[in-house]
């Protein structure tokens, strides 16, 4: 897929009036659905996501917000530079960049980074959003609130030319995961993502509001091509029997459309590892006809190189 010219940038950053006199050809996007050409060569399906090299990565803070990272300053990286640092390390020309390494969403910061992205013949394929309001919340002005995040990051995504986000459905405090509630938020999220010509995907992550069969339901209830899943290769057997894990996976895949996160084992919360069977996942992956990009998104203990290379190697394998 290629980057969308500096041109069309500028284009998409004129003002309410351009807005206002593109508004059929939004509405014929809605209606029509993403048509993104995705590649075929099975290298060239294959992305990396910030994610695991967070701590490599300038101005990562750690979960609370305070920790510096462990990394030596010799060894970290800007963010705009990660692009031509993966294409270096690994040869890959795709990047899946994580929101709260972003030092910055405003427009000159923006242009910067996709200028470097572009330099390093790369493109952005997803950006991984996490937010801290609940789409489900009983209290309207918290799913209001969730509604504008997310506007912000389909924003961002179209600045930097990429063919959706993902955004995280935050817990509520006041309510059990709601299936409308969640539904009637996202999509106007979704609504918002088609004017912008951005997918918006949801990943099983958090076992209690990710899960991924309420995800499905909230996709079906929307019903729109514009809010599809993310399918991550091990977060549900990470908190739940494999059983579980794998109808999970092909239900989520059912769903799919630009995005997935490839992992070859994860940490449950009591530290237990759990093993991905990756051919039955890639399998599962085929047989519902995916044709997005897989993200690597290596997630437990060790030397995220090194682990990130194999798992290059192996998708790469198993795709062909």
């Amino acid at each position: 897929m290629s980057a969308t010219s500096r041109r069309q940038f500028l284009q998409q950053s004129t003002g309410a009036a351009a807005a206002a006199w593109l508004l059929p050809e939004f509405a014929r996007a809605r209606t029509a659905g993403p048509a993104f050409q995705f590649p075929t060569a099975p290298h060239d399906r294959v992305a990396v996501a910030a994610y695991p090299f967070r701590e490599y990565i300038v101005g990562w803070k750690g979960w609370d917000g305070k920790t510096p990272s462990s990394i030596p300053s010799s060894q970290q990286i800007e963010l705009k530079d990660f692009a031509a640092h993966v294409s270096e390390k690994f040869n890959v020309h795709y990047i899946e960049p994580w929101s709260p390494v972003f030092p910055s969403t405003d427009a000159k910061y923006l242009e910067q980074l996709r200028t470097a992205v572009e330099k390093a013949h790369s493109s952005v394929v997803d950006i991984a959003v996490d937010g801290r309001y609940s789409q489900y919340a009983k209290d309207p002005a918290e799913r209001e609130r969730a509604v504008v995040f997310s506007k912000k990051w389909v924003d961002v995504g179209a600045a930097l030319g990429s063919p959706s986000i993902r955004t995280h459905i935050e817990a509520a405090k006041d309510s059990e995961p709601d299936v409308s509630r969640a539904a009637e938020t996202l999509s106007r999220v979704a609504a918002y993502g088609a004017t912008r010509n951005v997918v918006v995907h949801l990943e099983n992550d958090n076992p209690i509001s990710e899960d991924p069969f309420f995800i499905v339901q909230v996709i079906d209830k929307v019903n729109s091509p514009w809010l599809r899943a993310l399918p991550d290769f091990g977060n549900s057997l990470a908190a739940h029997d494999e059983e579980f894990a794998y109808r999970a996976i092909d239900a989520m895949f059912a769903h799919a459309y630009g995005i997935c996160h490839v992992k070859d084992g994860e940490v449950d919360e009591q530290g237990k590892a759990v093993h991905v069977d990756l051919a039955r996942t890639f399998a599962i992956l085929k047989k519902n006809g995916y044709k997005g990009y897989c993200s690597i998104e290596y997630d437990a203990p060790g030397d995220p190189y090194k682990a990130t290379a194999e798992l290059v190697e192996e998708t790469v394998r198993f795709l062909s």
